[in-house]
């Protein structure tokens, strides 16, 4: 798969090519000959100065090659040195190492090279062409490798481990657990990852009614309800009335929107429609019946804390699901409870 973030940088068409001087997309065209495939860079191009100074120069007039190192991003950067342990990038007095192991054999000084640049274990400034999980402000499940005294050690695709402090925990990690987080840069400008993602969301307003969506608990409100990434990007709740069970911040819930709200943000249910619900909720209470014995000490005048703590349900749903089994010919009700007919 090519790199879709400098795709058009260089003058690429979604399937990856070099853009023809009649493509109508927008982007630079750059002749098929001056962009050269990485094999160092899963798909990332090379753009060759001595065959296109001009397109270089026109790629910079634009933006387009980056003037400015940018940790944690994936980038367009000059070759600026050669040296026998690799080629620094970027500008004389701002660049960056890319080690002499990712270092095409044909690179040129002024050639174009994308790179992804964060910090080694010694606190510099390194690039790379292998493409991490997440770059900065973006959001990705990310697999715990190593617990320490001081946090979490997460594994995103680079020789050194990704840093989530302590402080940046919502909820408590161990070594294999996968945690949705966002990148950030750290007080001493430094890449590290945070559990706190709910400002990293967008509005998900090209959902509809009704859609099925999965996505991570962020977070529990007491008095609002569970706070959730749906497909782990946009924002979204499930209201205090809907959430039941024991969900819990890293769970993975499934559901589906019960309202798009104007601001994008979307209300989540965890429940099926009721008429689908009713035959779930009278199949769980005439299970709990059965292990009692046949009956159960519960009512329409019971507590709805009670209720919600045995059955995993509200006390509307209760009522539903019992009036499903007395219809039925299952059940009957008696002063202190309900038993099996």
């Amino acid at each position: 798969m090519y790199n879709t973030s400098c795709r058009h940088d260089i003058g690429l068409s979604p399937n990856g090519k070099a853009l023809d001087s009649d493509s109508s997309i927008l982007g630079v065209r750059v002749p098929q000959a001056q962009l050269i495939p990485s094999q160092y860079c899963e798909g990332f191009f090379v753009a060759k100065a001595q065959q296109g100074s001009n397109v270089l120069a026109r790629l910079k007039m634009q933006g387009r090659i980056s003037a400015m190192i940018e940790l944690g991003k994936i980038q367009c950067l000059n070759v600026v040195k050669k040296t026998d342990f690799g080629v620094y990038l970027g500008k004389e007095d701002e660049k960056v190492l890319l080690p002499g192991k990712m270092v095409p054999e044909d690179i040129e000084i002024g050639d174009a090279l994308t790179v992804f640049v964060y910090r080694d274990s010694d606190d510099r400034l390194i690039a790379t062409t292998k493409k991490p999980f997440i770059t900065l402000g973006q959001l990705a499940k990310l697999k715990v490798s190593q617990i320490s005294k001081i946090g979490a050690f997460l594994d995103w695709g680079l020789e050194k481990d990704l840093f989530l402090p302590y402080k940046e925990q919502t909820t408590h990690v161990a070594e294999g657990d996968e945690c949705l987080v966002a990148l950030y840069v750290d007080k001493s400008n430094r890449l590290a990852a945070t559990m706190r993602v709910y400002h990293y969301l967008v509005n998900g307003s090209n959902y509809v009614k009704d859609s099925a969506v999965s996505g991570t608990v962020i977070e529990i409100n007491p008095d609002r309800g569970v706070y959730v990434a749906v497909d782990d990007k946009y924002y979204g709740m499930i209201p205090k009335d809907e959430a039941f069970g024991h969900l819990k911040v890293g769970d993975t819930f499934h559901g589906r929107v019960s309202r798009v709200r104007e601001d994008g943000k979307l209300t989540i249910s965890i429940k099926q429609k009721a008429y689908i619900q009713m035959d779930e909720d009278s199949a769980i209470i005439l299970k709990k019946i059965e292990e009692n014995g046949g009956k159960l000490p519960f009512n329409d005048k019971s507590d709805p804390e009670i209720i919600k703590e045995y059955f995993d349900m509200s006390k509307n749903a209760f009522k539903r699901g019992v009036g499903r089994l007395l219809k039925e010919g299952k059940i009957q009700i008696e002063e202190k409870g309900i038993r099996l007919k």
